[in-house]
């Protein structure tokens, strides 16, 4: 099989396409091959850090079909088509390979009707948007139609892969969502995501704008950029919200004043999902893929989420796109349907 890997750690010009015995799945585990993969940012970053295996096959996300099973695995049969998430954490090989073996822990069935453009593109961030907005009190530990009902949501960055995930997440399970933006452009692609109300930070006041479209507050904020924004979220929250944090764009410290803070009995709950526990991801899947086959998780310019696409060869390029801040989601397509 073809797999893209790298053998140290470096710019994108470390990895190399290679042929390598197509791996068989142990006890517990679901051999996938491969249609699509998706590129994170965590992908580029784990690419420069020094090596915890003597060779890494990059990629958290993927889409595809079930080619074979382990002993002891249930509730998948071979040509079932899957999504996989957290595919190369804390093992050597990802989804930028023909095939991959993954724990059935980290495979999920992909709804009919759902393309593998869309499978590769959930893991990370719909994952992710999935525990921001399970965290709060009050709020749901579950996502659905009518889990959020009676509550608003900012989505601090609309537009970006989280954001995006946060805001169709939140409106399906019935919140009221209000996201921020830095441009018209990006303000078309959170509508289009289906947020309520698009602020864009960098006209006039942020937090007049957003209280001008929610006057009763804030109840939960999708957080990428705290120390940016922090001022802003205490000012919009209502007492008892909470400030969800999964990205530290915009500064690496922040103040929290603490007479504000806790007079207004806010919670700060920050996650990695890497190192969430197993119950939480297999909530989080569910819920993904219940949101999937609802058809309220969507990718495409029409969803906000343009697809950029890289064939299997020009893996570098895709990471050095997603470095640069390419706008919606980067595919791999590791073959064809």
């Amino acid at each position: 099989m073809k797999s893209v890997v790298y053998t140290e750690p470096g710019p994108s010009s470390v990895l190399s396409v290679v042929e390598r015995e197509i791996p068989q799945p142990g006890p517990g585990e679901v051999r996938v091959r491969l249609v699509r993969s998706g590129v994170n940012p965590t992908d580029w970053r784990f690419r420069v850090r020094p090596l915890a295996y003597a060779e890494v096959v990059p990629g958290q996300d993927g889409a595809g079909y079930v080619d074979a099973l382990g002993p002891g695995v249930e509730g998948f049969a071979v040509g079932d088509r899957v999504w996989l998430m957290l595919a190369q954490h804390q093992r050597a090989y990802g989804t930028a390979a023909q095939y991959t073996v993954q724990p059935s822990t980290r495979v999920a069935h992909l709804p009919e009707g759902a393309s593998f453009d869309l499978g590769a593109a959930l893991g990370v961030p719909a994952m992710t948007a999935h525990r921001a907005l399970t965290v709060g009190d009050p709020g749901p530990d579950r996502l659905g139609p009518g889990t959020m009902d009676g509550l608003t949501v900012l989505v601090q960055g609309g537009a970006g892969a989280v954001g995006n995930a946060a805001v169709q997440l939140a409106r399906w399970s019935g919140a009221t969502v209000v996201a921020t933006v830095s441009s018209p452009e990006k303000a078309a692609l959170a509508s289009a995501a289906g947020a309520h109300h698009v602020v864009n930070y960098r006209e006039g006041d942020t937090e007049a704008a957003i209280r001008a479209v929610a006057p009763e507050g804030i109840d939960l904020v999708v957080e990428v950029a705290p120390a940016q924004n922090n001022a802003v979220d205490l000012a919009v929250l209502k007492v008892g919200g909470t400030v969800s944090i999964y990205a530290k764009h915009g500064g690496e410290e922040f103040v929290v004043p603490i007479f504000e803070t806790y007079f207004k009995n806010l919670r700060y709950q920050y996650l990695v999902l890497y190192f969430l526990r197993d119950e939480a991801i297999a909530r989080g899947s569910a819920d993904v893929t219940a949101a999937v086959a609802a058809g309220a998780l969507r990718v495409g310019e029409e969803a906000g989420v343009p697809l950029h696409h890289f064939p299997l060869a020009e893996t570098g390029a895709a990471h050095d796109a997603v470095e640069r801040g390419a706008i919606g989601k980067v595919l791999i397509d590791v073959s064809d349907q």
